[in-house]
């Protein structure tokens, strides 16, 4: 993480936007929260708040697929994005898991705000719209792992929720082919990392 941490430091003052990208169960949300310590001022604005409600993906036929890129609100993502490039104040959405549902201006990004770290699945993938964010990131940063590795943290974290081997098996099936997806069709990262070769 010093590598980051010190391109961070270089990008200087003002409004700068920091995407931390990478495939699920990769450990973005850890590595991200650990930066914003770290960084005096950061803010972290997950992309997750985006995810679409369970009330429109179940008549869509797309609930089994939660977590897909065509299961988030995408063109609200990128505006919202734009809004924090601009230096705008911004209110998020926040996902909670426990609930599988998103808490609308459950977070904040005040117009003082200089650093702003942005987490996500789909930060840097070649698909439209969500292409468009790779000219607005100061800084890109993509987790990588071997899908074994992917495949075993998913697991635990399902296991976690009480999830059936079955419901576990379903979870892991969409959930890996979403990894292969973000490390395989992603744009160029400024910096790839490795999160298990990272010591605490």
């Amino acid at each position: 993480m010093k590598e980051a941490l010190a391109r961070i430091a270089a990008l200087g003052p003002g409004r700068r936007l920091v995407a931390v990208a990478g495939p699920p169960g990769v450990g973005k949300s850890t590595l991200a929260a650990r930066m914003v310590v770290e960084l005096p001022g950061a803010v972290l604005v997950p992309m997750d708040g985006f995810h679409l409600d369970d009330s429109l993906l179940i008549p869509a036929g797309l609930r089994d697929i939660k977590g897909a890129p065509q299961t988030f609100d995408a063109d609200g993502f990128v505006a919202m994005i734009r809004r924090l490039k601009a230096g705008k104040e911004v209110y998020y959405p926040v996902f909670d898991r426990s609930r599988e549902l998103a808490i609308a201006g459950a977070g904040r990004v005040g117009a003082g705000d200089g650093l702003v770290v942005v987490e996500g699945n789909y930060l840097l993938l070649d698909r439209a719209p969500w292409r468009e964010l790779a000219e607005m990131w100061d800084l890109s940063i993509m987790l990588v792992e071997p899908v074994e590795e992917l495949e075993r943290r998913l697991t635990l974290r399902w296991q976690g929720f009480d999830c059936s081997p079955e419901e576990i098996g379903a979870h892991l099936e969409n959930d890996l082919a979403n990894a292969r997806l973000v490390l395989e069709q992603s744009l160029p990262a400024n910096l790839i990392m490795r999160p298990s070769d990272e010591t605490p």
